[in-house]
């Protein structure tokens, strides 16, 4: 499925030519690697909840395949498409510093993968060590084609904590026992809400707590007196999770590929498209007991959720490495999760959430700002088509935002637009800095709900220093978003309750050690402030990660121009890039 070899020709030459002082100085250049890997699009048959049904997968497995790889290494995955849908992938959380064309959402870096064509992705792993995860970048096909990006550090370089004994990614998934495209399809056919999910899963699995799903359970075997290091990836489509294993405390310490200041804790909280590295102590002796490890949604919105839980089980290495003689014997305890409304938890959780900041591993926040801009998201609506009844609030269809725009992909790429300076009659560059008709954001909504559908950008300076404001609006309901910065992280220094208090909260601003995210939950009812540099040239995508909501509109894109030398410029595009 993947092989590498050694592919750093250059960096070996000049070590060999300078001789040792070079090689001292640079020892990780010898090592660096070049990864292939081929992922095959097809479709399967899998049954969950006594319902089979056929998925789309990568090389039929569901999850997809580990892609591993140090920091540093050059990845190339031939992804070939053997289904009737379109296809692209996404490496969620990779840099792709000057490899945009390799960033993978449709319609913005590139044209899908049409039916029994190809690309090659071809990036490499720059500054970056721990957790992501890659998945389907088109419609809601990610609902099966998911799996994790496990970066581990440069040869000879170690972790700031003591090295774990073994790791396991722990990958939190959705179910549906239909085709999730007929559920997104139907939704913006009526207009309505879609139906939720069947269960949620852990590592594609349902767990005891489902019907028919037993069998269908995650176990995770582990010995006593050992750490453990469990990857957590949030891969579900439009749910945030509290994750939690009984009678045991978890140590965070890494979230989004960024080492944390370690903290510990009974229960973690993980939007879509975040994943959070925590270390697990197992007890000293054999417990002679079994633990569920449980997760279930946070919902802070309207309307209705899939409330179902998920779980796995802990279960300790009896001494006689065998099975215990009585398992009926054997206790189960059950971990207490924090109310599935509780924002209260997840404010003060978040807030606990802190870069290591250390000589190591700095936090290069910027202290200053060149470019400013404050965004409402949200829910809105759309008329209702004439001749139809539509199933959204007072007849209208439902409908998302960033500024009250509610962003219209193309049928083309923006990024080849963009490239080729074919921008007219495919996008505009007036993408408004701030809401044109500001109002209480958080207090009681405007009775006009309407949003307009552009496909508008904004354009960014190369190494500009931007500080963006997420403000949630109670529209059609306060609800916490998680939003996705591609191509980037970005640095959380502040978040609160309310509206944005432009005179008074920025006094309060985290600038010497926020987390460092490329996906941050936008609180519901509050707002959240991030800030980066505009140091890697393309078209970035950022959107909501509840797949719903990008359906919906909640998504817009960054243009960064070139900067001055050849390493700051978005090179040509590689000649297997799909058409449209």
């Amino acid at each position: 499925m993947g092989y590498y070899y050694l592919s750093c020709s250059t960096s070996m030459a000049a070590t060999l030519f300078f001789g040792f002082t070079i090689f001292w100085l640079f020892p990780q250049s010898a090592f660096c690697m070049t990864r292939h890997y081929t992922f095959n699009i097809v479709q399967h048959n899998v049954t969950r909840l006594c319902t089979t049904k056929s998925i789309v997968s990568v090389n039929g497995r569901f999850p997809g395949p580990h892609l591993v790889a140090r920091e540093g290494d050059r990845v190339i995955v031939k992804v070939v498409n053997r289904v009737s849908n379109n296809i692209s992938i996404h490496w969620h959380g990779i840099r792709q510093l000057t490899s945009g064309w390799a960033d993978g959402p449709a319609y913005v870096t590139q044209c899908p993968i049409q039916t029994n064509q190809s690309y090659m992705y071809n990036f490499t792993i720059t500054g970056q060590r721990g957790t992501l995860f890659w998945h389907a970048h088109i419609s809601w096909l990610r609902a099966t084609v998911y799996g994790p990006i496990i970066i581990l550090p440069r040869h000879n370089e170690s972790y700031p904590f003591k090295k774990p004994y073994k790791q396991i990614p722990i990958l939190f998934g959705e179910w549906w026992n239909v085709d999730p495209e007929a559920v997104i399809n139907q939704a913006l056919q009526t207009g309505g809400g879609p139906n939720v999910s069947d269960a949620y899963t852990i590592n594609g699995l349902p767990g005891p707590l489902y019907n028919c799903s037993s069998k269908d359970t995650f176990k995770l075997k582990v010995k006593p007196g050992k750490t453990y290091m469990l990857r957590l990836i949030n891969a579900a489509l439009n749910d945030e999770m509290f994750f939690s294993i009984a009678n045991h405390t978890l140590t965070i310490v890494e979230a989004d590929t960024i080492y944390t200041k370690p903290f510990d804790t009974d229960v973690v909280f993980i939007t879509p498209g975040q994943t959070t590295n925590v270390l697990l102590k197992t007890k000293p002796y054999y417990p002679n007991a079994n633990f569920l490890m449980a997760a279930q949604p946070y919902f802070s919105g309207l309307g209705t959720f899939d409330n179902s839980t998920v779980a796995g089980i802990l279960e300790y290495e009896s001494p006689l490495h065998g099975s215990p003689t009585n398992k009926n014997k054997i206790k189960l305890f059950k971990p207490t999760l924090p109310n599935m409304t509780s924002t209260s938890f997840v404010s003060n959780f978040s807030k606990k959430i802190r870069s290591l900041a250390s000589i190591r591993f700095p936090a290069n926040v910027p202290q200053s700002v060149d470019k400013r801009f404050l965004f409402t998201v949200g829910l809105g609506s759309s008329p209702c088509p004439k001749n139809m009844t539509c199933q959204g609030p007072n007849g209208t269809k439902f409908a998302a935002s960033v500024n009250n725009i509610s962003f219209a992909l193309p049928t083309t790429a923006l990024l080849q637009s963009h490239y080729f300076g074919q921008s007219n009659g495919i996008y505009t560059t007036d993408f408004p800095t701030s809401p044109l008709n500001p109002f209480n954001y958080t207090g009681t909504p405007p009775n006009n709900t309407l949003v307009t559908n552009a496909t508008k950008l904004v354009v960014l300076s190369f190494n500009s220093s931007v500080e963006v404001v997420l403000q949630d609006i109670s529209t059609l309901g306060a609800e916490n978003h998680p939003l996705h910065l591609h191509g980037y992280n970005f640095f959380v220094v502040g978040e609160g309750f309310g509206n944005f208090d432009p005179n008074n909260d920025p006094a309060n601003f985290n600038l010497k050690d926020p987390i460092e995210r490329n996906t941050v939950g936008v609180p519901a009812g509050g707002w959240v402030a991030f800030r980066f540099f505009a140091d890697n040239p393309g078209v970035w995508f950022m959107h909501c990660h509840f797949d719903v909501h990008t359906s919906w509109g909640l998504r817009m894109a960054w243009i960064v121009l070139d900067g001055p030398l050849p390493s700051q410029k978005l090179p040509p595009p590689p000649s297997d890039l799909p058409k449209c």
